[in-house]
């Protein structure tokens, strides 16, 4: 089924930008266009997507959460965890 009839994408194809890491519908529009022209299939990209959190993202920009840590605690992105803005050299 057609997602975005400006640009002719589908179903499959926004669910397989999904996969490959796209988790927003900017991410999605950023690799196949899909909600840049009119905007009428925003919400439908959207509800492809669904809710909450992206595990794909986190593996896509290589960060990864300690071990242990509970679904949806903080990811670290490098340098020493709870150093502030401040603490950084």
């Amino acid at each position: 089924m057609y997602v975005c009839s400006c640009f002719g994408i589908t179903e499959d194809q926004v669910r397989r930008h999904a996969d490959g890491g796209a988790c927003t519908p900017r991410q999605i529009a950023s690799a196949c266009k899909a909600g840049t022209d009119c905007g009428g299939c925003v919400r439908r990209i959207q509800a492809l997507l669904g809710r909450g959190e992206c595990p794909r993202r986190d593996l896509v920009e290589g960060r990864t959460a300690p071990a242990g840590a509970p679904a949806g605690a903080p990811v670290t992105l490098g340098g020493t965890p709870g150093a502030g803005l401040s603490d950084a050299a």
